[in-house]
């Protein structure tokens, strides 16, 4: 019997992941967490096979939670599974440590392949993005090149996802635990990357982006 931990902020859906897992007679969710410090707990205690996570969490960023897991446990797996877009993360995820990228919207039984086939230690991620990656490992000059947000670095995108949240610096500085002349640099770094000319043009993408990917 295979151990699963499910961390996502939302109930609803660790609830709908949890029931799809138990229809599996080898897979087993044995706990939920709803933000990094409870996953960290958990994965400590428990040291389960596979983690899924969601990218956007209270108080924190999925990002960082498998940074620090692989970081202490190199031999759990994890499998993210986002509402945000494959193109955007799904390489950052990889960078991170963990196995697979898959999105919610994806159909049950693909939930069940990828879970699987990150259990067997192999990587998962949709079709149109593996030949993506594989055009520009190949040269292929068809492959398109990095977009303005994929230049961004995994703080940046996480600082532009916070703005379009609604956030001010200062409460990005408290939520990140970051200092306010930080977060200003990171905006600044961010305006530029997006050829933005002032703030509220930041804002204003930020908030637009956010209501299509959050």
């Amino acid at each position: 019997m295979k151990r699963i931990l499910v961390v996502d902020d939302h109930p609803l859906v660790r609830a709908g992941l949890a029931q799809l897992i138990s229809d599996e007679p080898d897979l087993e969710v044995y706990g939920e967490a709803a933000d990094e410090t409870e996953a960290l707990q958990q994965v400590a205690a428990s040291l389960p096979d596979l983690v899924i996570i969601d990218l956007s969490l209270a108080g924190g960023s999925g990002i960082d939670l498998i940074g620090r897991i692989k970081a202490h446990h190199s031999d759990i797996c994890m499998l993210v599974v986002s509402m945000h877009d494959e193109s955007l993360f799904a390489e950052r995820v990889l960078a991170a440590g963990a196995l697979g990228y898959l999105n919610k919207q994806e159909a049950p039984n693909n939930i069940i392949k990828a879970i699987r086939q990150v259990l067997d230690g192999k990587v998962y991620l949709s079709e149109e993005l593996t030949e993506r990656l594989l055009g520009g490992l190949t040269g292929d000059p068809k492959a398109p090149g990095l977009s303005p947000m994929q230049r961004l670095s995994n703080r940046e995108l996480e600082v532009f996802e916070l703005i379009g949240r609604g956030m001010t610096t200062g409460k990005i500085a408290d939520h990140l635990k970051l200092s306010i002349k930080t977060i200003e640099t990171h905006r600044e770094n961010i305006k530029k990357k997006l050829q933005l000319d002032s703030g509220q043009e930041l804002t204003r993408r930020a908030m637009h982006w956010y209501m299509e990917n959050g």
